[in-house]
Order: structure tokens, then sequence, then C-alpha cells
């Protein structure tokens, strides 16, 4: 452990404080300010002896928690590296963008605020880009197989760097022009800035992964066509298709879906030209949606410059502590605070949306919302209690459905699992010979650790088809579900 006493002498969680709101709403860049050494170094320093570390229970990657904290508390930043890459192949992204499960399994976290794991697991990765100590690692001797990965998210991209590093020639293929899936285009840069992604990519590039954006599979080239040039083929397209709100006047000018107006912004941030791009400037923006997609899309709304930003969730609104139904060390809803909350704004919960109001020239000028409530299990609107709010733009953030299936699951005869996924066994495995599904587009949509686990187990699970047997980490089993009968041949 790292000091025996350290939950004992640091009783509370420090983290790094973040920019003032007024200066950060004024770029992109990332809202914390950089980190203190010390304060990192005592707050590794509360892990504690516990005997089990539920921290491992929490976490899917099996990281190896205590491990690295105790490094860290004793300054040794690359021995901590080295202990974060043995699970994770991309600590730079889930240190900016993972909830911590990890951390409200955190044994200490029974009677004291919990061990800042994640702030400690994102400082260590900086550490290490920063010192160059992040190289490379090609493989030692080429297999001669082949491996088409088609979808270049988080769980796309892990199974891509493990093929690689086995010696199997890896193709990853992305409908958009560039790389990084979500993490490119569905995580706004002052969440994580890009050129976290850029680092990664240069390093999975130098190792031979061979990368082909702005190819759409299933159009550009038929699933069954690719499925014949490779050995094995790697399904990592996402559960993308959004959840949508069909009520009288979804369909009016203004109303749009949440990632199409993130992934405008994303490329606008980029450089790029967005024509008739979506954006808030000088509009009063609604979200509907309470999660971290409608927290993305306050943050940014606030950023282009919105007159006023309302968000709505049709739920009651989480407790500020842990819930007696969610014990420790389960993984709690709890009343969040994000960044983009704290830049303005009102949020109001068990509010249903009833109808998009339109202008007298077409365009959405409001919604009409009422207050839920509860019957037979459902929540409904409640009559008499309809209010207008005005809204020159409307963004749905109700999650997302599935995979879109229609091409895949009827040029390679998939079969879908009976929440309208991409059905697939214990070891990642479809109906179809030779073919396996990692991340959300098998799970559903979920968390970043959970995509980079599945990429990690489903490319063990590869090399054990294309070699007979495997040397690479499996982290987790596949989540099976019933199968349907029936081919796929429509998208959920």
């Amino acid at each position: 452990m790292a000091d025996p006493k350290g939950f004992l002498k640091v009783t509370e969680r420090e983290l790094p404080k973040r920019r003032p709101v007024p200066v950060r709403i004024m770029d992109w860049k990332e809202v914390y300010e950089l980190g203190d050494s010390a304060q990192l170094r005592r707050q590794a320093g509360r892990c504690m002896d516990c005997g089990i570390p539920f921290c491992h229970q929490g976490c899917p990657l099996g990281n190896l928690i205590p491990e690295w904290n105790d490094l860290i508390y004793r300054g040794e930043g690359r021995a901590a590296a080295e202990r974060l890459h043995a699970t994770n192949n991309f600590p730079e992204f889930t240190g900016r963008l993972c909830p911590a499960p990890c951390e409200s399994a955190c044994v200490l976290g029974i009677n004291q605020p919990a061990v800042t794991i994640k702030q400690v697991e994102v400082s260590i990765i900086d550490q290490a880009f920063g010192a160059g100590w992040v190289q490379p690692q090609p493989p030692g001797r080429i297999t001669g197989k082949t491996v088409a990965i088609v979808g270049s998210g988080p769980a796309g991209l892990a199974a891509a760097q493990q093929l690689t590093r086995a010696g199997h020639t890896v193709a990853v293929y992305e409908r958009d022009d560039r790389i990084g899936g979500l993490l490119r285009y569905g995580i706004p840069d002052f969440k994580m800035e890009k050129k976290h992604l850029e680092l990664r990519l240069a390093q999975m590039t130098a190792e031979g992964t061979r990368f082909r954006a702005g190819v759409n599979i299933g159009v550009d080239i038929p699933w069954d066509q690719l499925r014949e040039r490779y050995d094995a083929l790697v399904v990592a397209t996402g559960a993308l298709v959004p959840r949508d709100l069909p009520l009288p006047g979804r369909d009016l000018p203004g109303v749009h879906f949440a990632m199409e107006y993130l992934v405008q912004s994303n490329k606008r941030v980029a450089g790029d030209a967005v024509p008739d791009q979506i954006t808030a400037e000088g509009k009063h923006v609604i979200v509907l949606g309470g999660g971290d997609t409608g927290a993305d899309c306050i943050g940014t709304a606030h950023r282009q410059g919105a007159l006023s930003v309302t968000n709505f969730a049709i739920g009651v609104a989480p407790s500020v502590e842990r819930p007696a139904s969610q014990p420790w060390p389960m993984h709690p809803t709890l009343f969040e605070v994000q960044s983009a909350h704290e830049e303005g704004g009102q949020r109001h919960f068990l509010a249903s949306t009833v109808e998009f109001l339109a202008s007298p020239a077409g365009e959405v000028r409001g919604i009409r919302v009422a207050e839920t409530e509860f019957v037979d299990g459902r929540r409904v609107p409640k009559a008499g209690t309809e209010r207008e709010i005005p809204a020159d733009l409307v963004l749905l953030a109700l999650g997302f459905t599935g995979p879109e299936t229609t091409e895949v699951g009827a040029q390679l005869r998939l079969v879908a699992s009976d929440r309208g996924n991409l059905a697939r066994d214990a070891d990642y495995a479809t109906s179809e010979p030779g073919v396996f599904v990692a991340g959300d587009a098998g799970r559903g949509q979920s968390l970043i650790v959970w995509a980079i686990a599945e990429g990690r187990a489903a490319a063990a699970a590869v090399d054990r088809y294309l070699e007979g047997n495997t040397m690479l980490p499996s982290p987790i089993r596949a989540t099976a579900h019933a199968i349907s009968l029936q081919p796929l041949t429509a998208s959920p």
C-alpha cells in the first residue's frame, strides 16, 4: 500500500480546480487547471490496505488501482504508467470520460469520500506522454493473418491495438472523415481535447495498425465482400440509433438530435467548414435529457453564445447521497453537477414534453411541457399542468436505442439479440463464422470503460479463432442475451 496512515491523515478528496466559468466558456479547452503533484501524492496515499480491493470489482478492465496508487505515492511515475497500461489501452480517455464506477466501489468510500482514482489515472498517463514513456510496441512476429475492424471508437481501437500487437495485420474502417468515432465527434473538446486522441493514433500507426477513414462499410464496400477479404471481422460500430420523441411538431425546423448538433460543433472546432451549421448562437435553447449527452449540449451551447439554456428531464432528480437501494459497492445514480451545469442555465426534473410548438414562419418557437406523474409504473404528463417554454433550438439528448443493423444484418445474415443489438455468444462470436461483435453494437449503449474492456476481450477471442490459442488478456466475457430466430433486415 501507499501510506499506511494516509486515509487517516487526509480525509477529504482534493481535485484540480476548474477554470473560472467566464474564462472557460470563451474557448474549447479542457475545463480543469493543471494539477498539483503534491496534492496528487496525498490523494494516492489515501488508498488503504483494504484486503479485498473492491475498486477491481467496479472496473470491468480490472485496473490495478492500489498498485499504481502506491507507485505514484512513492514517486515512481513510469512504473505506474506500466501498471496502468497492463489493463487499459487508453487511460487518457477513461481518465477524462469514464464516470468512475471504481470510485463508487472504493472501500474507503464506506465512511469517507473515495480515493480520487480517476484523477490519479489521468495524471499518470499525462505524465507518461509528456515524458516520452509511451512508445510504439510493434509485434515481434507477423502471423500473416488479416483482421478488419469496422468502427473506430474505443471498442474498435482497443481490439485493433491488441490484435496488431499479437502480430496480425489489422485495418480499421471508419465512415467518418477522421478516425475516432464518438471520441472524435461525440465528445466536446472541453471534456477531452483531441490532441490526446491524436497521440494515441500516432502510436497505433507506428505499431502497424492501418486506418481507413471515409469508408462506409455496407455502402462503399458490402459487408460480405469485406468478410471475404479478411480472415476475421470485428463489428464495433457502436449503438448510434438515437431515441426519438414522436410528438406533434417533431419535424419542425429547429428540433434536432443531440448528435447532429455535437458532431457539427466538433467539426467546426476542428477547423472544418460546416455549411448551415446547427448553432445555439443568439438562441433560446432547450435540451431534453438529463444525461452526459445533454450536459455536452449544454456546455456547447454556452460556448456558442446561447441567450438561454434550459434542461428538462422526465424523471425524478437523483439523490445527492447514495440511496438505500444502491448500497456500496454498487455504482449509484446521484445528482451530478458537471462543468457544463456550473456555466449557467436552468435544470428541471419531472418534466414531460407534450408538444413542439410552431412559429408563424413554420419553425420551432418552443415546447409545451407538463409535470410528470407515474400511472401504473409509466411516466405520463399530468393533466392541467401544461405550460409553454419558448425556444429557438430544441435538442433531443434521450440516449440511443441500439446499433444500425440494416446493411450488416442483410449482408452478413447476422441475428438480433432480445434487446435489438447484434447477437453474439460469450466469446463475442456471431452466428457467422469469423465475425465478432464488440462494444455497444452487442452490448447496447454503455460506458467507455466497458467498450475498451470488450474490445480487449474480443481481440483475445479473435486471436484464439485465428491461431488456436492466445496470450492476449480477456478481462470479461460477453453478455449473452436470448437470440432472435430471424436475421436482421432493418434498423430497430
